[in-house]
Parts: C-alpha cells; structure tokens; sequence
C-alpha cells in the first residue's frame, strides 16, 4: 500500500514548523539535519541504501566545520574519534625534502583532525531523534506547487514537504529539476585510496598530516580513528574516465610500483599495503544556480569539489549549518525567499574553493615549468587556508539571513 509522508501528522496544535525533506543521508545531509533541527526546523531524511553507512576512508576536518560541530555539541565525541595532526605536518618533494609547514589550525589554534568518514557519520545519526532517517528509499522524481513540493521515491511511496533539499552528490537525481543537465568534469587523475593499522607501521611516529608531491602524482597521508590508523591517498594519472567508484579494488603493486624511488617512508607504507581502493575524480564547474521554488542543493549535488583542499565534507556541513539559518522561524510562505538567499550567500565561497581545488591539485602533482614557483605557492599556501580555516559559518549567515 503506498504510503505518503505528511510532516504535519506528527506535529502538535501549536504552530506549525517548517518541515524540510532532506534527500540523501550522507556527511552533508545528515549535518543538515541537525542543523535544522537545532533551529527548530522539522526534518526528515531520505536515504536509497538499506543502512546508513559511508563508502570512503579518511577526511580532513577542518576549523570551518568543526566550530559548529562543536556548538551543536559533538565536540567531546570527534576529539575523541579524530586523528591527531598537530605534529610536523609538512608538504615534501618526493624524496622527502620538506617544501613547507602544513598549516593545521585556525587564528585560535583550534586543530584540524584526521577522521574516517564512517566515524563521523555515526556522530552526526548520533544526534538526530529516531525516526529522522528513512532508509531504503530512492528519489526518481519530484515535483512542486506554490504550496508544496512532493517526492516521489521508488519503492512507490511518496513524501510531502514545504521545502526539499537534495544532499544527493555529485551525480544527483534532483539537480535537473533546477538547471540544465551538465557532465561531470574529469580531472586526468584517479586515487588509490586505503587504511593501515599503525601498528604494522613500526617506523611511522609522525602524528602529522603529510603531503609528498611528485610529476603528476602525489601522496598523502594522516591518522584517524583515534590515531590507531593511519589513512592514505595515492594520487595518479589516467588517460581514462575512470568510473567515480570508491569501492572499486586497486592493485597493490602497480600502485606501489607508482612510486618506486620515493621518499622511504612512502615506498614502506606501500609494501604493507595488503588491498586498496580507487575513485576517478571529478568535479563540475560553478551551477548557473541553485534553487528552484521549494528545491534546493546542498554539498556535491551543488558543488562538487576536488579533493586536494580536503574540503569537500567541509563544505557540504557550511551549507548545512547556513541552510538552518536562513530558515529559522520562517514559514511555508517565507521558505522559497529563504532557500534563495541561502544560494546567494553561499555560491561565492563554494566556487571559489572549488577552483582553488583545482589549482592546488596542479600545486601538488608538479604542472609547473619551473618547480621554485611551485613551492612559493605552497609555502604561501597558509594565508588561504587560514581564510577557510577562520570562517565561522553560523555567525556570518545569521547576519547575512537578518540583512536579507
């Protein structure tokens, strides 16, 4: 028997909250969540997989993200989850040669931390009441009137709401209800991904965050979990579009084979390497927009990033925590006004990292004629990230939601 979701069944005789659908129940759409949540939005999530769970391994969380995490008080568990980088984290040529410090903190010293994306999802469905997350439902379609916008799922049933917000990624099925279909762009690189224990690593003491970078491949890796693990990513060329897979397995040895003659602590970590994982990467170029009436995009379904400024998750959680700005204490009247100046406030930032993205992937596979430019750049690299790093999301949207 279909079954229709109506928000305002669950609710009391006093005033109606807004009720948000929020499609997909991942990193972004869960903090949006909460986010809404603690702004007194009424929120229910849609996720097509059975469980909640995050493909992937390690992220690098960052003081941007982290500082409303912490007010929405998951302070305690992510310190606790996190892998510590406040060690020498440095940028290195290949061999090991030090370019330049990491910067790993904001103005205020607060830390940036190493986590495996499942940890931080468990966090985030931590906060959220039971019966928040629906699983087991795919959107195919959506439509909307001036009053309303309805989902359309499946497995037959549907879902009504005042707004719909699509944290449905890169490859949303929400996105060509607001613009025109485009094609994800493909960077000519595809990552080798994996986790290794520390402790099979008994040569590796650094509670760091280290970047080597070569001719058109690089290699990264920080601790998570609690720095029990230590996470990976080996950057290499394709001439393929390769899928944007993240569980696609990888070949230890021609990936180790990749960067034979490297620093030794890369080729060490390499020859413990037991299996790995790879992704293609890819982004989109800036969306002509956004919103569309009661619809709105929220993280990769908005904009997809490249991962070399780590900000991707970063990113997808400032959407979320802006999004609860604008809508507090609007109705369903208010909603689209407010969804449009959420997409106002947020388009400038979001591109430009996105771009810088791919500019510091240039950085770091070496596309540089001449190398000591290269290295000024990282060594200047700093006064950019302390611009990402020093942003508090919720104070800025707050004002600019009370201006709108």
């Amino acid at each position: 028997m279909e079954k229709n979701f109506r928000y305002v069944k669950r609710q009391t005789m006093e005033a109606r909250k807004l009720n948000v659908a929020i499609v997909g129940g991942g990193i972004s759409g869960l903090a949006a969540a909460a986010a809404l949540l603690r702004k007194g939005v009424s929120v229910q999530v849609f996720e097509r997989a059975d469980t909640l769970g995050e493909v992937g391994a390690g992220i690098h969380m960052t003081p941007n993200s982290l500082r409303p995490l912490y007010a929405m008080g998951m302070e305690k568990a992510l310190k606790s989850a996190g892998g510590d980088v406040s060690g020498k984290s440095e940028y290195c040529h290949m061999d090991g040669t030090v370019v330049s410090p990491i910067l790993t903190h904001d103005s205020a010293l607060n830390q940036t931390y190493g986590m495996h994306r499942a940890d931080l999802l468990s966090i985030l469905a931590d906060q959220l009441p039971e019966g928040t997350v629906v699983t087991g439902h795919q959107c195919v379609g959506f439509e909307q009137t001036d009053e309303e916008a309805t989902l359309h799922f499946a497995n037959g049933q549907t879902a009504n709401a005042d707004l719909v917000i699509a944290a449905d990624g890169i490859h949303s099925v929400l996105r060509e209800f607001i613009t025109e279909p485009t094609q994800p762009v493909h960077s000519g690189s595809v990552a080798f991904r994996g986790l290794m224990p520390l402790d099979r690593l008994d040569s590796w003491r650094d509670k760091a965050f280290l970047v080597w970078m070569g001719q058109r491949r690089h290699f990264m890796a920080f601790p998570v979990r609690g720095n029990t693990m230590l996470n990976y990513v080996a950057f290499v060329p394709t001439t393929e579009e390769t899928a944007e897979s993240w569980s696609a397995h990888g070949d230890p040895v021609a990936l180790a084979a990749e960067f034979k003659g490297w620093d030794p602590r890369v080729e060490h970590l390499l020859s413990r390497v037991e299996s790995c994982f790879w992704w293609g990467l890819y982004d989109r170029e800036p969306l002509p927009s956004w919103t569309k009436g009661r619809l709105g995009l929220l993280g990769d379904a908005a904009h997809p990033m490249l991962p070399h400024l780590g900000q991707g998750a970063n990113q997808g959680i400032e959407d979320g925590v802006a999004l609860a700005c604008f809508l507090a204490g609007k109705d369903r009247r208010e909603a689209p006004q407010a969804l449009r100046a959420y997409e106002e406030f947020r388009r400038e930032r979001t591109a430009i990292v996105q771009l810088e993205s791919r500019q510091n992937g240039r950085r770091y596979d070496s596309e540089y004629q001449d190398i000591r430019q290269r290295d000024e750049e990282i060594a200047n690299s700093a006064k950019f990230r302390r611009w990402l790093y020093d942003y508090d999301v919720e104070l800025e949207a707050l004002e600019a939601a009370r201006r709108a």
